[in-house]
């Protein structure tokens, strides 16, 4: 089982110690380090400063959002971090919710598996460098010839040449079908919520499945005598993502949720969210399924649980960043051994 160090987006302001821990966890044999976007800080930016510190860990983003950029800016910066990091890129890409799409980066959220798929074609296309780019899809048109063209506009290829021109492609998914497409278009999935105790929930999805797929399931370890006290943050982010982080009866979270078995227990979460009722919210999530989907207790409880971990599909734990160096040893010698 490989470990990856999850920075996620920033809040407020930057976390501290990015450089000194990410550091650390490269010499404790972490496998990958990633990054996120909201709708603050940007995922490709922290990248680049990561990579200036660091010779071996592979770099990720979890997820860069298509709506941000288009295919061809993402790809411009998928070619430039390769570069910058001699070959350690990883691009993962994801769609986030209408509200964020719509409401932050103005464009429209519809059709979303046929937008992914067309997105991530250009994305290959550029970095296989074959052929100038001449694309005309639904969504997304290279050369542009619609509303407002000046007829000008020519296939072109990148300047820059491609450290790798099978640079990795992974995709942030939850629905079915979203999954499902991930196994056939992209290299490796980023689930937000999975539990090696409900494997069924992913079953069919994942059935195409090719042998070097490779799955990296964000997972939060929290080393600490009460299960209950480390339950507390894992309900925390399950109380904001699945009552806030969309809008009712559009919420891939609270869905999701739902999938694992508990649909009135999630429309119970959304509900107090929505009336603000924050902290009922939190406290409405079962314990059962905040432990399912995370790694929580005293050491031996933890090693006990990873098992389940060691014989599911999943190939990376990607951990929260625990806040300081010693946590971040304390998980290391939990699942590297």
């Amino acid at each position: 089982m490989k470990l990856g160090l999850m920075w996620g987006y920033w809040g407020q302001l930057p976390p501290p110690g990015v450089i000194e821990i990410t550091k650390e966890a490269e010499r404790l044999g972490f496998d990958s380090v990633w990054t996120a976007e909201s709708w603050g800080s940007d995922a490709f930016t922290p990248l680049g400063w990561i990579a200036g510190h660091t010779s071996t860990i592979k770099l990720g983003t979890s997820v860069a959002q298509i709506a941000a950029r288009t295919p061809t800016a993402t790809a411009m910066a998928a070619i430039t971090l390769d570069h910058i990091s001699n070959g350690r890129f990883i691009l993962g890409l994801g769609v986030s919710g209408p509200q964020v799409v719509e409401g932050w980066y103005g464009r429209p959220s519809d059709k979303p598996l046929a937008r992914t798929r067309e997105y991530v074609e250009i994305i290959r296309r550029v970095l296989r460098r074959e052929e100038p780019l001449d694309f005309q899809g639904e969504f997304y048109q290279h050369p542009y010839r619609g509303p407002g063209s000046v007829g000008l506009g020519k296939p072109l290829k990148s300047i820059t040449h491609p450290l790798r021109r099978n640079l990795p492609i992974y995709l942030g998914a939850e629905g079915p079908k979203n999954v499902a497409q991930t196994v056939e278009i992209a290299d490796g999935w980023l689930p937000l919520y999975y539990s090696p105790h409900h494997q069924h929930v992913y079953a069919d999805s994942l059935a195409g499945a090719r042998p070097e797929f490779d799955i990296v399931a964000g997972v939060q370890i929290n080393v600490t005598d009460s299960v209950e006290e480390g339950l507390a943050p894992v309900k925390m982010m399950l109380g904001f993502y699945i009552g806030g982080m969309g809008a009712k009866g559009q919420n891939y979270h609270t869905k999701l949720m739902e999938r694992f078995g508990y649909e009135a227990e999630a429309r119970a979460i959304q509900e107090a969210f929505f009336e603000g009722r924050r902290d009922e919210a939190i406290a409405l999530v079962p314990d059962e399924f905040a432990d399912a989907i995370s790694l929580v207790g005293p050491p031996e409880r933890i090693r006990d649980r990873l098992q389940a971990w060691e014989e599911s599909p999943v190939s990376t734990l990607l951990v929260y960043s625990p806040g300081n160096v010693e946590k971040l040893r304390e998980i290391a010698e939990l699942v590297l051994g």
